[in-house]
């Protein structure tokens, strides 16, 4: 049987005007057809090309500008185009990262390398897939004029002074520096604010730079007001946000992990080049979330987070990449000042690979 485009132009007598006349009324009918069996073929391939692994990252904290480059990648299409499907799980002082990637429920997970190596102590077969903030943001902020006793302007004038620090994981880079330094401070916990040091409870607070020292600034308090310690000042340097996976999901799926982390930073160089429109995205995400923030503070902690990602002129590290000497480094200090044991080789615990093209 003949379709209406099969069916043969005969001889038809008359003018050359008639003759095409007759082919031009059965054009239409084969080009629809043709176009029609393009896009069927072009919806197929479509769909094998467009099978996407589903996988999820779970997050060190809630959502802010600090993880804006996996936002980015997502919104971008970046992890799409390498064929990822992924879910981007929230954090919080109810998540512990290393649990969620031991249970299986995430496939991937942002944190700290001190917690990560603490985790890895405790059991948890992390491997590092990729180092994403480079510099350390760790701060400690004084009151200049305490509610009692002399003037706060060096460090040493933390001796025997009041001072809150974060628990476990955290906490071992100030006591690094007050080693370092021989002060000898009286500490307090400081869970997840620091309203006592606000309230003038203690003389000092441990931050970071990207996030609780700007919350302070905009609670009221002048720049004037305080006295500012970067720990990185006194030679306490200790990498911090990672991306990493359980050793067995690198093994079985090596694939995966490069494309997850090779398209995270490609995020990340999009959040650097576009501020307005990553913080746009952001946004989006804290008030799908209800979360009390703001976008000045969003633009101030993403520009620190940038500069801690990407080097400037006299840094020496690389995008991406912990060095050897940083991360002997870390252990050394983790070691002697959170009890760290059975640390793993850093060629045992660093996948270098995953960042390579």
């Amino acid at each position: 049987m003949f379709t209406e485009c099969d069916a043969p132009v005969s001889r038809v007598p008359g003018s050359m005007a008639t003759v095409r006349s007759q082919v031009a009324r059965l054009l239409p009918p084969c080009r629809t057809l043709f176009a029609a069996c393009c896009l069927c073929v072009l919806t197929a391939s479509s769909g094998m090309a467009r099978e996407l692994e589903r996988v999820t990252v779970v997050l060190q904290w809630q959502h802010q500008a600090q993880f804006a480059g996996y936002y980015m990648a997502q919104a971008k299409g970046y992890y799409a185009q390498r064929g990822l499907d992924v879910r981007i799980m929230r954090g919080g002082p109810d998540v512990r990262v290393g649990e969620r990637l031991r249970a299986g429920e995430a496939d991937f997970g942002s944190l700290m390398l001190c917690t990560a190596l603490n985790e890895r102590a405790r059991g948890v077969s992390l491997v590092h897939l990729t180092q994403v903030v480079n510099r350390g943001n760790f701060l400690l902020v004084a009151w200049r004029n305490p509610a009692e006793g002399s003037t706060i302007g060096e460090l040493a004038d933390l001796d025997r002074r009041s001072v809150s620090l974060w628990l476990e994981d955290f906490r071992a880079p100030y006591l690094a520096l007050f080693h370092a330094r021989d002060v000898r401070p009286s500490i307090l916990p400081q869970y997840n604010t620091f309203s006592l040091f606000l309230h003038r409870g203690v003389d000092a607070f441990a931050g970071m730079r990207y996030n609780e020292f700007h919350t302070l600034l905009q609670s009221g308090i002048g720049e004037d007001e305080v006295r500012v310690f970067a720990l990185r000042d006194y030679g306490i340097q200790l990498p911090e946000d990672g991306l990493y996976a359980m050793s067995e999901t690198w093994q079985r799926r090596p694939r995966i992990c490069k494309a997850f982390v090779r398209a995270s930073l490609d995020g990340w160089r999009y959040a650097r080049d576009y501020s307005e429109e990553t913080l746009d995205v952001v946004m989006q995400y804290i008030n799908e979330h209800q979360l009390p923030t703001n976008r000045a503070h969003m633009r101030w902690m993403l520009k620190e987070i940038i500069a801690s990602v990407f080097p400037g002129p006299e840094d020496r590290w690389t995008v991406g990449r912990l060095s050897g000497d940083d991360y002997e480094a870390a252990l050394k200090l983790l070691t002697r000042h959170a009890d760290l044991q059975d640390a793993p080789s850093y060629d045992a615990f660093v996948v270098g690979e995953a960042v390579n093209e």
